[in-house]
């Protein structure tokens, strides 16, 4: 594995421990966060490179990684495949990074994907993440794929009824599946 970010945490540190890291490929990120083994691992690592974030997000920079695979999160996903990663109840909870910029490059490169990564449940709050439409804004669309613990949906080149299918037989919760059907066929969408 190959690594080109805005961001990377303990994962890598993780990944590189278990020798899944090309060496001979530089970590290139323009900034870490974690722990302070990561920290420590960084130190003086000619192995990582830290570029400023107009170059890390820069999309035609990206998309010259080779099968360059973004994996972003959301804090909903609806049927259309729109992703909200900013706002709940109307307030921000986050900003959205360089998502749009990595799915955008990791869509350009060659043999490239762009993954939308999230519990299909989100415990505390005791909701669904996958939503029959977005009531926030959206932040992001056109991923290759929708990923959960209950499986993956592909999405990318599908007309809207197969994407809206795939997510709720493939991303969905089991027990809003049939509550989505529902808002599917309400929409058109089933």
């Amino acid at each position: 594995l190959g690594i080109w970010t805005e961001m990377f945490s303990d994962g890598v540190l993780l990944l590189d421990r278990v020798g899944a890291l090309d060496e001979m490929r530089p970590i290139v990120a323009s900034f870490a966060f974690g722990s302070e083994a990561l920290y420590q691992w960084c130190h003086l690592n000619n192995r990582i490179i830290m570029r400023r974030t107009e170059i890390t997000n820069d999309p035609g920079q990206i998309a010259k990684q080779p099968q360059m695979t973004s994996i972003n999160t959301a804090l909903q996903v609806d049927l259309l495949s729109q992703a909200n990663a900013s706002r709940i109840k109307a307030r921000i909870h986050s900003g959205f990074g360089g998502q749009t910029d990595f799915i955008v490059g990791a869509l350009h490169a060659k043999g490239g994907q762009a993954m939308m990564a999230l519990r299909s449940w989100h415990p505390k709050a005791d909701v669904s993440t996958i939503v029959p439409m977005l009531t926030e804004p959206t932040t992001s669309f056109q991923h290759s794929a929708v990923i959960t613990e209950q499986g993956v949906a592909e999405v990318f080149g599908h007309p809207e009824k197969v994407q809206a299918r795939n997510i709720i037989e493939q991303a969905a919760h089991p027990r809003v599946r049939d509550s989505l059907w529902e808002a599917a066929q309400g929409l058109g969408l089933a």
